[in-house]
This record gives C-alpha cells, sequence and structure tokens, in this order.
C-alpha cells in the first residue's frame, strides 16, 4: 500500500500498475499541479487518477515527489522522465520495471 500525505489515504501500488498497463504504455507521466480537477491540464496523469480515487481531495494536488519514491521503493516501478501524452513534452514519469 502506498500511503500519502492525507491522513487515512492510501492505494494499493497494483491498481496503478494494471491502470498503466490498461493504458498500452508502460509509463504514466507524475502532472502534479496546483489547479482543480476541472482545471487539470494532463488528463492522463498519476495526479489525475489519484484525484478521481479520492474525490474528497480532488482539487489538492496528490502526485508530489512523496508518492513517486514510495511507488519506486516497491520495486516494481522506477522514475524516469517520458513524453506527456497531453502536452507532448518531456515530464517525470513512473515507468513499469
Amino acid at each position: 500500500m502506498i500511503k500519502l500525505k492525507y491522513p487515512d489515504m492510501a492505494f494499493d501500488e497494483q491498481e496503478l500498475i494494471d491502470f498503466i498497463s490498461a493504458t498500452g504504455k508502460s509509463y504514466v507521466v507524475q502532472g502534479q499541479r496546483i489547479k482543480t480537477l476541472a482545471k487539470h491540464t494532463n488528463p492522463n496523469s498519476l495526479d489525475v487518477w489519484l484525484r478521481k480515487r479520492f474525490p474528497k481531495m480532488q482539487d489538492t494536488k496528490l502526485a508530489d515527489n512523496y508518492v513517486i519514491d514510495a511507488l519506486v521503493e516497491t520495486g516494481k516501478l522506477a522514475a524516469t522522465k517520458e513524453i506527456c501524452p497531453d502536452s507532448g513534452r518531456m515530464c517525470k514519469a513512473i515507468r513499469l520495471v
């Protein structure tokens, strides 16, 4: 389980792995933004995936570096730089190992 910085908020990394696999890619960009979910500019990001899982926090940045570090510690994912499917720019991402 990956715990977020907020009380009683955690997710199973396998659910994220399944989500990434279902996209047909081997990674997902971090996409952390200080914007509301409705104005988020990276809809295909880890940040949006987390916000949708925790509706009470949908307007709070959730995919911070702490989460990336915790995912890497599982040994199932690695931190990388990848092309963002939304912006076309290189962004911090998490890749399946």
